[in-house]
């Protein structure tokens, strides 16, 4: 079994934000596959058990904020028993601008909260995560700031396409292999 984990905050206030980036992905995914994500409080998310391309995935937004997404990933990730080498995690990136995907294998959280919290409880950083680019944010503006407010509507053509890319790339992963889901994710 794979899990797809995308990160963002719970509620309404932050639909839509820079921050979650990958709920959209997964909400995208679920409009294109036509199936929905279900209430699930043992694991503190939403969550949608599918078969996807030939494979077995769990979806999964955690309903925690960022920064206790982790919690919903280990609690998932023991019930199913899943490999850490199946768990992907999509989130954004403010240091890649807006259009710029990045699939790696393992890594650092670079400063993402929600990442960070994953690898802390996990206890280890051997999961796969694809970044979104959010980027850049301008120099007036605070970070937190930033990640938590929307999209403009003059960037609502590339967000598409980003969300695009990001539901071919694990269809990609899920299909082929990790090799080529990176080379099309990574390639502009």
């Amino acid at each position: 079994m794979f899990l797809v984990v995308g990160l963002g905050n719970p509620g309404q206030e932050y639909q839509k934000t820079r921050h979650n980036i990958g709920f959209m992905v997964l909400d995208k995914l679920a409009n294109t596959e036509g199936f929905s994500f279900e209430e699930n409080h043992p694991f503190k998310a939403h969550v949608a058990k599918v078969n996807l391309h030939g494979q077995s995935v769990l979806l999964l937004k955690p309903q925690t904020y960022m920064n206790l997404s982790g919690q919903a990933v280990v609690a998932a990730t023991n019930f199913y028993k899943i490999p850490l080498q199946n768990i992907l995690v999509i989130c954004d990136d403010l240091s890649l601008e807006l259009g710029t995907l990045r699939l790696r294998q393992k890594g650092s959280s670079g400063g993402q909260k929600g990442l960070e919290n994953i690898i802390t409880l996990l206890g280890t950083d051997n999961c796969m995560r694809l970044r979104l680019g959010i980027g850049p944010k301008p120099e007036f503006i605070d970070a937190k700031n930033y990640v938590l407010g929307k999209f403009p509507n003059t960037q609502e053509e590339l967000l598409h396409s980003v969300l695009d890319k990001a539901c071919l790339t694990i269809e990609k992963l899920l299909k082929e292999d990790f090799n080529s889901a990176q080379q099309f994710a990574n390639t502009k």
